[in-house]
């Protein structure tokens, strides 16, 4: 074993301990905004709130992007290791997020329940299990990506398995918003800013998740974990 890959392992626990704390503190931020505005419990349409606290909303969700990827930045120089932190990170604070959220509050019920995701830069929603599902996936792809980077015969992803990645990432996306964006369309309403963000919480009620594309997402990206796992693991 290498320095460097030695470096790697050393630093997984802390990042996974820091990410997890991100986590924790992500849940206690949703566990109070639904005692303040939800306090008989999150549903569809979940109902407008102060534009205030909707902007800081999207600024919290703009700064956690940023809170996961800096770990990453102040460990290596390497752009593909830099994403990959930012991957693991991801993958691991949005697991426990939701681990979390049911110890603290019982939610979700199930990994059908229907969540509202992201607000950047318009709003997806889905059920509980594509994100985790997703999660799962970038936590594998950072470990590989990390292994093959720093061993001493290193592997990285080659051309076509990125383009399984970016496919996979495209049609999860278009999972996530292509009911939104139908909503917006049918009522009139604008896509972005903070006025359409409330629009569409008082309004918007999911009816089905297109799961063939979810599907199809993450068989594209495990044919590229597969693909990396033969470059990185093979060598």
């Amino acid at each position: 074993m290498s320095s460097t890959e030695r470096t790697w392992i050393r630093v997984l626990p802390w990042m996974t301990l820091f990410t997890v704390a991100m986590a924790l503190l992500e849940s206690a931020v949703v566990v109070y905004l639904r005692a303040l505005y939800y306090p008989d419990g999150f549903s569809f349409p979940p109902g407008p709130i102060d534009p205030a606290i909707a902007a800081t909303e999207v600024g919290r969700e703009l700064a956690t992007l940023v809170m996961l990827f800096a770990p990453g930045a102040m460990v290596t120089r390497s752009a593909l290791q830099r994403f990959a932190w930012f991957a693991f990170c991801f993958g691991v604070w949005d697991i426990f997020y939701y681990a979390f959220l049911w110890i603290l509050i019982g939610w979700p019920a199930s990994f059908t329940e229907w969540d509202l995701l992201f607000l950047v830069p318009l709003p997806w929603v889905g059920p509980v299990w594509a994100p985790i599902l997703i999660s799962v996936g970038l936590i594998l792809l950072a470990v590989l990506i990390l292994r093959g980077a720093t061993s001493s015969r290193p592997a990285a992803p080659d051309r076509y398995t990125w383009v399984l990645f970016l496919l996979s990432a495209s049609l999860f996306l278009t999972s996530f918003i292509l009911d939104p964006v139908r909503w917006f369309s049918a009522n009139g309403e604008p896509m972005l800013g903070i006025a359409a963000v409330n629009a569409f919480l008082a309004g918007f009620v999911p009816t089905t998740y297109p799961w063939p594309l979810a599907l199809a997402g993450a068989a594209l990206g495990s044919s590229g974990l597969l693909r990396l796992a033969v470059r990185t693991i093979g060598r």
